[in-house]
């Protein structure tokens, strides 16, 4: 059989395979407990195409499938595990139908098949690829990240948290500088401030690449390499002997500090199952918004010092020296399909069978599919996706907010009351401890949530998270009042504006955690590309906001500005309500969100019929919802 022939065998099983009535389209799993579910099966897990061969037959090629025959022979976890990795490989690279008829096309018009060699003729075809395809060994694998022993995720989570933090630390702390980076080179209090905007942009053009590469090589690869890439540019900008210097080295400091922000998240993912993610992505986002908020008094005691600004970059360094040694030293991969390659290799190595191998190492990259399926995605999801875009709109402004007060705080506090740059940046501990006392509420909630959970068969509902993101959507508003009103006169006791970091800390904290939980709830497989595509759009407010800051508040007074401000937020808090009401229809018609809608209504409005047509979809899945949720991706990827 010639290659053609081949080939349009492949193309003939993959359309059979994705036809509805084909008699393996449909899989019956058994109900799963919360902590058996690590990727609830998507519309895009059913039907996979790789480049595997054709079977001895010549028909029913090695699909990337679980054998129908076989699914009541295995755990249901184990089930889920096979198909999670499946989804993932076809999510990420695996050259697709449209690509494979291409590539075959252009083969058999340009160029003969050339000679195989050593005038040896064709060999016979290759059996089943599916029996090489390593597997996790059940529920309890220990090379599962799942299963890893309690002290190494816990430890894990640490050396991650501290790399996060050192990302998040290092955007604050050169606005303590700003001012004597414009005097040593001469330049306008708004150029220097470019500083902190600049880090702040490669915020939002750094996940773009460390987000999808993560889902294409795994966890450790991108961290290690950004952490790197975070402290060699961070002694670059330490050491800058002209402005420009300054600015382009903090723009690509925050680049490949970006990495932690938008990895982590995945991490964690992979680590933790429904019971514990929360509690573990509670403190992963404890370190990403208390880290800016601690850097501007340290930077502004250090730039008072003998020290310098320049310190405040050396200060990084050493840290993003730390971050990257402990991650290349200690850091083990935890992204599944990953770690299943490093399985293959090692039983290859060991049993010289070479044909071992993991399902992620039979793709073949296309760099057109590559950029449409992974570069491209973080966009497709916020510009396509209600609750990606509508989420991050809200946490746009929020995030600009943060990184606002970076110039409003000393306004009110040097500017009114007459406090150094070092004391004033004090009055930041008001919004940290309320940040502290979000995280301590939520981790709170959990046996709340393990109620939820249980009740609703082990199913986890991401609506669940959204009352803490209303409630902290009215205390940000209300702390935004608060400020403006209390700061703006010197006869008001500097401790009333200082206080009103508790309600504006409780706020941002309280919706910034339980919006990322739900982000990463909503779309397990893709939760990195999701939390990227909300970083992006972040990122641009947080780099904007500061900018005109000074203006608005010199131009309006602080008690107008924060008013407008206050305001904006208010008008934003309908928008988790509306998730909360409806955000399970949304998701049941998303091609990217696995999670299946309550089974218990979130509504009262909610049909029995709506809520089984969505379990079935989300649940069951079909090869042909998957063939119709493949051409939705490629028309997303055309309108991007």
């Amino acid at each position: 059989m010639g290659i053609n022939e081949i080939d349009r065998a492949l193309r003939d099983a993959e359309y059979d395979a994705t036809s509805p009535t084909s008699p393996s389209a449909h899989h019956d799993f058994p109900e799963r407990r919360s902590e058996e579910i690590e990727r609830v099966i998507s519309a895009s897990s059913v039907s996979t195409v790789s480049s595997s061969g054709p079977s001895r037959r010549g028909v029913g090629v090695g699909m990337s499938r679980v054998s129908t025959q076989r699914d009541l022979e295995r755990h249901p976890t184990e089930l889920s595990r096979i198909h999670t990795q499946r989804s993932q490989h076809s999510a990420t690279v695996g050259r697709d139908l449209r690509t494979r008829s291409r590539r075959s096309s252009r083969a058999s018009t340009s160029k003969p098949l050339p000679n195989f060699g050593a005038g040896k003729p064709y060999p016979p075809l290759l059996p089943n690829q599916e029996d090489f395809v390593v597997e996790f060994d059940g529920p309890d694998d220990p090379l599962h990240p799942l299963n890893w022993t309690l002290k190494k995720k816990l430890l894990t989570a640490a050396m991650l948290g501290f790399t996060t933090m050192i990302a998040a630390f290092g955007s604050s702390i050169f606005s303590a500088a700003t001012r004597a980076v414009a005097e040593e080179f001469d330049a306008s209090l708004d150029v220097s401030l470019l500083g902190v905007s600049l880090y702040v942009l490669g915020f939002a053009f750094g996940p773009t690449l460390w987000a999808p590469l993560s889902e294409l090589k795994g966890r450790r690869l991108p961290l290690v390499l950004s952490m790197f890439g975070f402290a060699l540019f961070n002694i670059a900008n330490a050491t800058a002997k002209d402005l420009q210097t300054v600015l382009i080295t903090r723009f690509f400091a925050g680049f490949f500090g970006a990495c932690p922000l938008a990895v982590v998240a995945a991490v964690f993912s992979d680590m933790f199952d429904n019971r514990t993610r929360g509690v573990a992505l509670t403190v992963f986002s404890m370190t990403v918004f208390t880290g800016p908020l601690m850097a501007p008094f340290s930077g502004a005691f250090i730039v008072d010092s003998y020290l310098g600004w320049r310190w405040t970059s050396y200060i990084v360094f050493f840290a993003g020296c730390a971050a990257f040694v402990l991650n290349l030293i200690f850091l083990e991969e935890t992204y599944p399909p990953v770690v299943l390659i490093q399985k293959a290799a090692e039983l290859r190595r060991r049993t010289l069978n070479w044909g071992i191998h993991a399902k992620q190492e039979e793709i073949e990259i296309d760099f057109r599919e590559l950029i449409s399926k992974n570069f491209s995605r973080p966009m497709r999801l916020l510009f396509l996706e209600p609750i990606v875009t509508l989420l991050s709109i809200y946490m746009a402004f929020i995030y600009g907010l943060l990184y606002l007060f970076l110039t409003a705080y000393p306004l009110v506090f040097q500017g009114v009351h007459g406090m150094s740059a070092g004391v004033a940046g004090l009055a930041f501990f008001g919004m940290i401890v309320g940040q502290l006392i979000a995280g301590a509420t939520i981790l709170m909630q959990q046996p709340w949530y393990q109620r939820k959970l249980a009740a609703n068969n082990g199913v986890p509902v991401p609506e669940w998270r959204l009352p803490s993101v209303i409630a902290g959507g009215v205390s940000f508003a209300a702390g935004l009042f608060w400020f403006g009103w209390s700061g703006y006169r010197k006869d008001v006791h500097w401790i009333v504006p200082a206080l009103s970091g508790l309600a504006s800390g409780f706020g941002l904290a309280s919706i910034f955690l339980q919006a990322l939980n739900y982000l990463v709830d909503s779309y397990l497989m893709f939760a990195a590309s999701a939390i990227a595509g909300n970083a992006f759009l972040r990122s641009l407010a947080g780099a904007g906001f500061p900018l005109f800051a000074r203006y608005m508040f010199n131009g309006m007074g602080i008690e107008w500005a924060s008013t407008l401000l206050g305001c904006v937020g208010v008008a934003l808090v309908p928008i988790p309500v509306v998730f909360y009401l409806y955000g399970h229809k949304i998701r049941a018609k998303s091609a990217y969100a696995p999670t299946p809608p309550p089974q218990d209504s979130l509504s009262s409005t909610d049909t029995a019929e709506d809520s089984e047509l969505g379990a079935e979809k989300n649940l069951n899945g079909t090869a042909a919802e998957a063939s119709v949720a493949r051409k939705d991706q490629d028309a997303a990827a055309r309108a991007v």
